[in-house]
């Protein structure tokens, strides 16, 4: 019976039983990505937020000697400051991957991709916020950085975010793993 069952579409007992469980571990998953961006955001913006009150302005602070300091930027472009004539395309980009990242989370079963996702999210829902709300305009601010080692660009939380977000999902792709939560081995 339970093969006739199988045979036209009707589920059988072993699939109704296997398809409560996936459900909230995928819920589970999908609220480990959505944490991960909302600690990683609002780390971002309280952060930016303490750098435009007291620092900007202001003569850099020395953290570690000349390898480390903190000193306020305002870059309109991307990485390095490259494509600053660029910032409304960086908005779309931006708002693009916080779409993207959205409609994966319904297929997301995998913890650290739940991780990794989350990080790009805050990331980018960080730095997006920038260019919405920040001078000179909307869909043109400029993103504040203040992270600023020696012969190296300035950054923020966000870049930090997305770098090892990004990272994160290099290493799970060379390891096979997938978002729906399939490992492949070739």
């Amino acid at each position: 019976m339970a093969e006739a069952e199988r045979i036209i579409g009707t589920p059988d007992v072993d699939d109704e039983a296997a398809a409560p469980a996936e459900q909230p571990r995928s819920r589970r998953r999908v609220w480990v990505l959505f944490a991960v961006a909302a600690v990683a955001y609002v780390l971002d913006l309280s952060s930016k937020m303490i750098v435009v009150a007291r620092l900007e302005h202001q003569e850099p602070i020395r953290v570690i000697g000349d390898l480390l300091r903190f000193e306020a930027v305002r870059n309109p472009g991307a990485a390095f400051g490259f494509g600053g004539a660029f910032t409304i395309i960086f908005t779309i980009i931006a708002a693009a991957v916080v779409v993207v990242i959205a409609r994966l989370a319904r297929k997301l079963y995998s913890l650290p991709w739940a991780i990794a996702l989350g990080l790009l999210l805050g990331g980018a829902l960080g730095n997006l916020t920038d260019r919405i709300f920040r001078a000179p305009g909307v869909f043109q601010g400029a993103v504040v950085d203040f992270i600023a080692p020696a012969h190296f660009a300035v950054f923020n939380l966000a870049d930090s975010a997305i770098v090892c977000g990004g990272f994160l999902i290099v290493i799970l792709s060379f390891r096979g793993l997938d978002p729906d939560g399939t490992v492949h081995k070739d």
